[in-house]
């Protein structure tokens, strides 16, 4: 298989459809947004050197061209069986947060267009508790296709390098407010670790939804209240993709609306590339920042609200 490299993709923001790159592990049928692979190339295609005393899921490293990354053997995450014939198997070379990172995958099925809304959450009986790797289940003709949380996966694996936490002793000890702040995210990980952060820094009166459209329902609820807007919610602090409605899509219908339209709206994402920037842009989002470092939305945070 010849190693394949996708360009920046331009997501329109009225669309609302994810592309799913379907991969195999085990049998099983899982899913990444396309948004997040740098390309896909044959396991075997480099030599991978293992590493002592590193995460018992990492294989080791390689250095296919210019840059040296790790590789994680999803399916040993997974807790499933390893592979029946390594000269099938691929890596997804992922880019998060501008850090390339290999996943030993199976196979490689085919790019899907899957309608937002169709997508379900995940029963958390099956795929784990509050924090569990999949943030989505998308059906494909006659196929299940599980979506992985791989901003989980990294962070499991490498908790200060996936998102940079320690940066927030910075602002010291400070006095709480009690603006209210409103997180729209999908993975359960990193929505946890996005309240624990801003309650670390004074932020007290948080509340959160798993994806836009539950995030629309309650602001519209708030609006219904009556009242000043910003005595329900002060800011919204959210992520771009996301089942059922992704954060362009609520950020534009929050503009479109008289009495949430001023609302303050960070987009908070490792899927910050130069189109979807463009995008959020366009659709007057008030500030955009990566996930590298949960610092930098504090600053955000503190500069709109305080």
């Amino acid at each position: 298989m010849v190693s394949s490299r996708r360009g920046d993709k331009e997501k329109p923001e009225n669309k609302q459809q994810l592309q799913l790159m379907e991969f195999i592990v085990a049998g099983g049928n899982f899913g990444i947004n396309v948004a997040k692979v740098d390309e896909i190339m044959k396991y075997s295609q480099y030599p991978i050197t293992p590493m002592p005393n590193s995460n018992p899921f990492v294989e080791g490293i390689f250095r296919p061209r210019t840059e040296t990354m790790t590789v994680i053997n999803l399916a040993a995450y997974m807790g499933l069986p390893p592979s029946e014939d390594e000269e099938r198997d691929i890596l997804i070379i992922t880019k998060m947060n501008n850090i390339k990172t290999a996943f030993h995958v199976h196979g490689v099925m085919a790019i899907d267009n899957v309608d937002l809304s169709k997508i379900e959450k995940p029963d958390r009986t099956i795929y784990g508790e509050e924090e569990g790797m999949a943030t989505g289940v998308a059906q494909v003709e006659e196929r299940l296709i599980t979506i992985i949380d791989f901003e989980k996966i990294l962070m499991d694996i490498n908790p200060q390098g996936a998102i940079m936490t320690r940066s927030l002793e910075r602002f010291g000890s400070r006095p709480t407010s009690n603006k209210p702040i409103l997180i729209v995210e999908d993975s359960p990980t990193l929505e946890r670790l996005v309240m624990e952060s801003l309650e670390k820094v004074g932020y007290v009166n948080l509340a959160s939804t798993p994806n836009g459209k539950e995030a629309w329902d309650l602001l519209k609820q708030y609006k219904a209240a009556g009242g000043n807007i910003a005595d329900h919610v002060s800011m919204v602090i959210t992520d771009i993709e996301m089942p059922i409605m992704d954060g362009h899509r609520l950020l534009k219908l929050i503009r479109e609306d008289d009495v949430l339209k001023d609302l303050p709206v960070v987009i908070f994402s490792t899927l910050i590339t130069e189109d979807l920037r463009t995008i959020g842009e366009r659709l007057k989002a008030t500030a955009q920042v990566a996930k590298s470092d949960i610092a930098d939305l504090v600053d955000l945070v503190d500069a709109n609200i305080l």
